[in-house]
This record gives C-alpha cells, structure tokens and sequence, in this order.
C-alpha cells in the first residue's frame, strides 16, 4: 500500500514538474484547487527549489495558511521572511500559538520583532510565553489555548459555560480545574461532565490526582509521561503549580518523530530538519564541518598506523588484514551505540543500571570475538600459510571488540553528562577508538611476535 501510494506521488510530481517546465500555470492552478493543504504542502516538499517558488506563487493567497501548516518550519519560513508583519499575521491566522511561535523562530530575529509587535496584545503575550521556554521543553511545546473551570462550580454551570463557545480547542478530552489564584488542582474529564448529575460539583467529580507537566521537563520527558500514561492531553504548569497551558497529542507525535528523524540524521553529522532540496552552497556548509572533523579522526587512526611502519615493510599481509580488524570492532561498538542510546532515548537506561549493561555487553563482545576470532584466524593461517599471524590477528579480534563494546555502552552516558548530544558525536568518537584500538593491538602484538 505504501509502495502504491509513493509511486503515485511520484507520478503526481512529474506531472507538476512536466506542466511548470512547459509553462502551462493555468493547468497547475487548476491542478493544485483539486488537492488538500497536506497534498500540496508535500509536493513543495518534494520539489527543487526553482519548482518550490514557482508552486508557491501559483497557490491561492487564501490557501497559503492552511498549506502552511503542513510544511516544515523551515521551508515555512523561507516563504514569508521577505512578507510584511502583517501579511504574515494574515497568512498564520489559523496556526495553534505553539506551532505559530516555532514558525516564529525560524524567521529573522528583525522580522519576528516586526511581528510580535503588530499582534494584539493578548496574542503577544501568548506567544511570548511559550517563546520564553527552549523549544525542546514542554514550556516550548504547549499550547495556550486552553479552558479553565473552578472547582466551586456546578456541573450544570460547566455545561452553560461551554455552549457560550462557539468551539473547543482542537484535541479537547478534559477541562483543567484552578484555584482563585491560578493553580492547577485537578481535571474533569468530558465523559464525566456528561454522565454525572448537573447538580453535583466539579470538585466532587474532578481527577485531583491528574499528571501534571513542569514547563522545564525536557521533550523526550514529555513524550514518555504521554506514552507510559496513554495521554491525550496534559496541564503544563510552573515550579509554583501555575496553570500555564496544555499539551495535546499531536505534539508529541511530532516530537516522537522528529526524535527519530533526529537520530537518523544525526549518525551523518546532519541535522533533523535537513531539507532533501536545499540549494547546494546551504548544504554544501552544513556538511563541510561534520567531513572536517570526520577527516580529523581519520589522520589520529593514520597516525597510530604510522607507529607500525617497519613492522608493515616487514609483513605485508599485515596491510591486507588490518581492515578486517577495524571493520568488525566498528560493527561491534556500533551496535551496541544503538542498543545504549535507544535505551536512554526510552528511559529505560540511567545510572542505576549502566555498571550492569556495561559488564553484559562487555560479556557479548567477548564471546562474539572468542567465536569469530577461531573463524578469521583459520582464514588468515590458511591464506597466509603463517599460524602465528593468525593467532595475532584472532587475538587482537578478541580484544577489539570487547573494546568496541565497552566504548559503545560508555559513551552515549558520558556525552550525556558532558551535555553533548550521544546520537550526534557518539558515532565518530566510536570509530576512531575501534580504529585505533584495533590498529594499535594487531600491529603491536604483530612487532612483538615477528621482531
């Protein structure tokens, strides 16, 4: 199904492109009338950049809200950050104030002042609460647009408050009980409001134990408590209890999948919102730093190398070997890389059980070496016609991957408490301890052997 549908979106793509080259705009205009906002926002997306100008300028000025809010914040902001503030106030009109403030930041630091600043009061003032928070805290995340009951009310009451509203904000399931003063005490779920008796009081009927959110919590905090607690929607309040705002679900399905696109993207040094058709000269700089540290590791495994040069003129088939070493070290620490960062991406790997998982997947990589070393070293002997080589050469295996397995399973925590990324500069630091490792034991136990 999903091989169908890309192959028609495809289809769809090239009849776009073929119509834009040919300069038949009144058959694209026609063309893009008949799709949804989500249809046209993912044929932007899927477009080069000449393309992705000329599709916008085609789309109907009362439509550029909606197809915005489909696109990528960044591919967003390349549209409107030439617009006046109040064409862009016009074209976010229909924006929740939390998509709206990410779509803020993406713009010139000059714009988005030019924006807050022609916003009425009330907007502004919502839009700069969330702005207040990092963007990957839950204070980041919420939304404002929010109901609020008393808990001294009837339910009766609660009922004829409601029907004063035209509509309930998107992904409503609870109403959120506060004091006099602020704070949040409690929720009351729909499906209760509409059972119980209209005389009794939302105090008798609320949730006074419903999971609150911190609006410091981290993201990944937040999707976690939405997953373990199977949420629709969560308070979010401050140190003191405030209310300040809710999280719905939607949210946390964009912060699970940026979390996946994040760890993905950042193996390759690349970041999350790494746009497929960016111009060369934006991806050509985003990439040049990530090669130029790659190319800094590969000259410090040189290096180690380099230590070995006698050694090397004396055995060349030490040359012919010393990838197998490297290669299986890196596939080791690899996969354990993955296993660890997963398990703290999920919670489920912390301090308390980091000493266990360190001394487990240094037990595997010790059996999985033991068990390929007996392969390669046969191989290398039978090749080579030198049994000596090929017990170095198994020997060196052995240690390479317990290295590989302990430096896999210590990393992602170390970096963590360094406050640097583990998905973005674990994989690099990886392959240059699997590297030199495995280099430095093969080539010194083979100095040793045939010194």
């Amino acid at each position: 199904m999903a091989k169908s549908a890309n192959l028609e979106t495809q289809d769809q793509l090239q009849t776009f492109l073929e119509a834009l080259d040919t300069g038949t705009f009144a058959d694209v205009r026609t063309m893009l009338r008949g799709m949804s906002a989500a249809e046209i926002a993912h044929l932007i997306e899927s477009s080069p950049p000449r393309e992705r100008n000329l599709l916008w300028q085609l789309l109907e000025k009362e439509d550029e809200g909606e197809v915005l809010q489909y696109l990528n914040e960044e591919i967003a902001a390349q549209f409107l950050r030439h617009r006046e503030a109040e064409e862009i106030i016009s074209a976010v009109e229909g924006f929740d104030a939390d998509d709206f403030a990410d779509l803020l930041q993406e713009l010139p630091h000059k714009v988005m002042k030019q924006v807050l600043e022609s916003m009425d009061e009330q907007n502004r003032h919502r839009i700069e609460a969330i702005l207040s928070f990092p963007e990957d805290t839950a204070g980041g995340l919420m939304n404002t647009d929010i109901i609020t009951i008393r808990p001294d009310i009837s339910l009766d009451v609660v009922l004829r408050y409601l029907r004063r509203h035209e509509s309930l904000p998107e992904a409503t399931d609870t109403l959120l009980v506060v004091n006099r003063s602020g704070k949040f005490v409690g929720t009351l779920p729909l499906t209760t409001l509409l059972v119980k008796d209209p005389v009794m009081l939302v105090r008798e009927a609320m949730i006074t134990d419903a999971t609150a959110i911190r609006a410091d919590q981290s993201a990944k905090d937040v999707a976690s408590i939405f997953e373990r607690e199977d949420l629709v929607s969560a308070p979010v309040v401050d140190r003191e209890g405030l209310l300040l705002g809710r999280i719905t679900v939607d949210d946390v399905v964009d912060v699970i999948l940026e979390g996946a696109d994040h760890s993905l993207m950042s193996m390759a040094g690349l970041d999350e919102y790494e746009d497929t058709f960016a111009p060369v000269l934006r991806s050509t700089r985003r990439r040049a730093v990530w090669l130029g540290i790659n190319l800094a590791t590969a000259f410090l495994a040189s290096a180690v190398v380099g230590l070995f040069e006698h050694t090397l003129e004396k055995v060349v088939a030490l040359a012919v070997l010393m990838p197998v070493v490297a290669s299986m070290g890196g596939i080791a620490g690899t996969q354990t890389l993955t296993l660890v960062i997963r398990g703290m991406a999920l919670g489920h790997v912390g301090s308390a059980n980091a000493r266990w998982l360190l001394t487990r997947e240094m037990a595997v990589g010790f059996l999985n070496g033991l068990m390929w070393a007996v392969v390669v070293g046969a191989v290398a002997s039978a090749w080579f016609g030198d049994y000596i080589l090929g017990g170095v050469l198994a020997v060196a295996m052995i240690i390479n991957l317990v290295m590989a397995a302990a430096a896999g399973a210590a990393l992602p925590m170390t970096l963590q408490r360094l406050g640097i990324d583990p998905a973005l500069s674990g994989g690099v630091i990886l392959t240059t301890v699997t590297d030199c490792v495995g280099f430095f034991t093969f080539l010194g136990l083979a100095t040793i052997m045939f010194a």
